[in-house]
């Protein structure tokens, strides 16, 4: 397989099983077993769209339970004598190889997956401009270690905000930023604004009002709800990405005493 590969750098690892979690796009290249009409294949192709039953392949790294998927498009792109070219947009954790051998199941006459692309991760696709090959990394590093010159590093290396606008987003106040990056949960007083699309459970992304990612926490109540809060919690830390001591520590830790006697 070739394609997109999101690679996580520091704390920025933590998000990468997250990235994986997202919508994946594919262009898959598959091979029926024996002749069938181009009109027939292509209908039963267009049969896969929509939520679909998978039992994931024999060699895979997940249990081999039946599962619901729902891929989201199915674009036939070319059909070539026994050879078919298909786009699929798709949930995570669809596996293409899969398709193509349910594929030659409806058709009764076999089929497997002959190459594979992946062309989309969340929020990156193969046009992004922000993108880049291997060897540009390679050849950055390799010039920041021998002249110390970090002008292409920083150039490939993108800022992990960049990774999450497909999650809802609470911005919180400078005041509450190092509490949050020592693990405390997000009080009301604390949020400054957020999207509508903030669910209780729902990972959200906790960000400064300068754009800058906290972490990841998940809501204790709905978006409506936490608006009209004025005290309690209203989420709970799941990942935090930012080092205590970026932001000034305005919170105040408090030892017990013994009683004067």
């Amino acid at each position: 397989m070739s394609g997109i590969l999101p690679i996580g750098l520091g704390r920025a690892t933590r998000l990468v099983k997250l990235l994986s979690l997202a919508g994946k796009e594919y262009v898959c290249l598959g091979r029926v077993h024996s002749e069938t009409s181009p009109e027939r294949l292509a209908k039963v192709l267009k049969l896969f769209e929509g939520r679909i039953y998978q039992r994931p392949p024999v060699r895979s790294s997940v249990k081999r339970a039946v599962r619901v998927r729902t891929i989201y498009k199915l674009e036939v792109l070319e059909i070539s004598g026994r050879e078919f070219l298909i786009r699929v947009r798709c949930q995570a954790g669809t596996y293409m190889r899969k398709l193509c051998y349910d594929v030659g199941e409806v058709l009764g006459t076999g089929a497997h997956m002959v190459e594979l692309r992946r062309t989309g991760v969340g929020p990156f696709t193969e046009d992004d401009p922000r993108l880049v090959y291997l060897h540009e990394v390679w050849g950055a590093y390799r010039i920041w270690r021998e002249e110390g010159d970090d002008t292409d590093l920083r150039r490939v290396v993108r800022p992990m905000e960049e990774m999450v606008p497909f999650l809802p987003v609470i911005v919180v106040r400078d005041t509450a930023v190092d509490a949050l990056c020592h693990g405390a949960s997000l009080a009301a007083p604390g949020v400054l604004r957020l999207s509508e699309d903030v669910r209780k459970g729902r990972v959200a992304a906790i960000f400064t009002k300068t754009g800058e990612i906290v972490g990841l926490m998940k809501p204790t109540m709905d978006a409506e709800d936490i608006l009209k809060a004025e005290t309690g919690i209203v989420a709970e830390p799941f990942k935090i990405l930012m080092k205590p001591g970026t932001y000034p520590r305005f919170w105040k830790s408090f030892e017990l005493k013994p009683p004067r006697t």
